[in-house]
Parts: C-alpha cells; sequence; structure tokens
C-alpha cells in the first residue's frame, strides 16, 4: 500500500472515532426532572387530602397516579397508558412496584367503576406509595 492510502484510511479512521465520541457525549443520560414543580404538585395533592372529605380520597389518588405518569412520560417510558409504562420499566425503577401497581388499580376502580370510593387509609397508603415511586424515579 501506498503512503496515501493509508494515510486517508487512518483519517477515515479518525473522523469516525471522533463521530462516535460527539454522538456518545450528547446522548441523553436519564432524565432531569424539574424536582420543585414535581413536589410542590405533589404538596398541593397531599394538602386536598383531608379525613373528612370523603371525595378527597379518590381525587387524591386520581391526582397522584396523574403525577407519576407524567413523569413516566417524562422520561420516555414506553407504551399508550400507564399500565403499559409500568410493565415495561416498573422492574428496573420501583423499589415497591406491587404497592404502585396496587396503587394505580384503585386509581382504575375510582375511574371506571361508578359509586367506588376509598377511605382516608387507602387514600393515605396510596399518596405514600406514589411518593415513594416519584422518589426512585428522581422526580422528587
Amino acid at each position: 500500500m501506498d503512503s496515501s492510502l493509508v494515510m486517508f484510511l487512518a483519517a477515515i479512521l479518525i473522523v469516525g472515532i471522533l463521530v462516535f465520541i460527539a454522538v456518545s457525549a450528547t446522548k441523553k443520560r436519564g432524565t432531569i426532572f424539574n424536582q420543585e414543580d414535581y413536589q410542590s404538585d405533589f404538596l398541593q395533592i397531599e394538602n386536598m387530602l383531608t379525613r373528612e372529605n370523603e371525595l378527597s380520597h379518590n381525587a387524591a389518588i386520581v391526582n397522584g397516579d396523574k403525577l407519576l405518569d407524567r413523569a413516566m412520560c417524562e422520561m420516555g417510558a414506553p407504551g399508550k397508558n400507564m399500565g403499559e409504562r409500568l410493565k415495561k420499566i416498573g422492574k428496573e425503577k420501583f423499589s415497591q412496584l406491587n404497592a404502585v401497581w396496587y396503587a394505580h388499580k384503585l386509581r382504575n376502580q375510582i375511574a371506571h367503576e361508578h359509586g367506588f370510593s376509598v377511605d382516608y387509609n387507602q387514600a393515605r397508603h396510596a399518596l405514600n406509595t406514589y411518593k415513594q415511586a416519584l422518589k426512585d424515579l428522581g422526580a422528587i
């Protein structure tokens, strides 16, 4: 081989390495959540829950579920709905996956079963689950 061909191949190799480094450096390394926004939103949900107001029990669960789903969407979790997203990322992301599923199923019952309601303790437990799940994702 003559030296110009070797230099040409070396130049191509160097450019390829530089392109690889540039692509790797700009690749998204993880989701950076606006933790203040998530904390503020979650605090509003917690503050809406009162023992005396039965409607607040259901509303707190529905809103906690929405907030967790928003965080999962923001981090790019695949799926058409929260259930699909939980199936895709649940095992690797959540320390209490079964509790997250339980809270989400409560939300589904609230949304789809006429007259279904939860008591204060169930709502409080679900909110604690959503809070831990948001912590697991790094949102709060």
